[in-house]
């Protein structure tokens, strides 16, 4: 089973790996969901993580708040994906979306020609989307070869209480696209979660014990 540890900043990076983590998604700014990390931060980070062949997804995300960007804000997103990339970042975590809560297709058509030889996914934004348009959504990210959807199966419950619509999402994907289930996964309860849930890899800020 694979453990992403969601880091704010470099701080814990060094016993998180020590303790077990699997890939690394690096963010600043926790406490609004995360925001794009500084480019010290993401160049110390991958120097780092190379040495001991861990992975590091970066989050692009220009502030807190919706996930409807304007015009500026998906230029500078566009500028953050170019700074990672001058690091050789692994993959790029973002999201947008329609003011409707769908994928916001011709922001993320804008994004991907950076991301070429990047992982991307598909952070929880997703959650956002009403569960009768996720299925199709879901086809239009495996068209444009996102890697994974990073969701915690809905905005309200915790994830065990969303695990037979995260299941749904996992059926369906399967060999497609990647499920990440986060939110709320700690080292305590992921054995719990695990069982309920039929996912390969799962995420979280208290994923790793140290």
């Amino acid at each position: 089973m694979l453990k992403e540890f969601c880091a704010e900043n470099f701080t814990d990076i060094p016993k998180a790996i020590q303790a077990g983590a699997d890939r690394i998604e690096l963010c600043d700014n926790l406490a609004v969901g995360g925001t794009t990390p500084s480019f010290g931060v993401m160049k110390h980070t991958l120097e780092y993580c190379s040495k001991h062949s861990i992975p590091v997804m970066t989050m692009i995300r220009p502030r807190g708040g919706n996930f409807n960007y304007t015009l500026a804000e998906i230029e500078i997103m566009k500028q953050d994906i170019k700074m990672a990339k001058e690091v050789k970042i692994d993959g790029v975590v973002f999201g947008c979306l329609t003011y409707e809560n769908r994928i916001n297709r011709e922001q993320i058509k804008a994004l991907l020609p950076l991301c070429k030889g990047c992982e991307v996914t598909f952070h929880m934004a997703f959650d956002q989307i009403p569960i009768e348009y996720q299925l199709e959504e879901l086809e239009w990210l495996i068209s444009q070869n996102i890697t994974r959807i990073l969701t915690h199966g809905g905005i309200n419950g915790s994830l065990q209480d969303n695990g037979e619509k995260i299941n749904k999402l996992i059926e369906h994907a399967t060999g497609r696209i990647e499920i990440l289930p986060g939110g709320g996964v700690t080292y305590k309860n992921l054995p719990q979660v695990a069982k309920i849930i039929a996912a390969n890899q799962f995420h979280g800020t208290k994923i790793i014990e140290f």
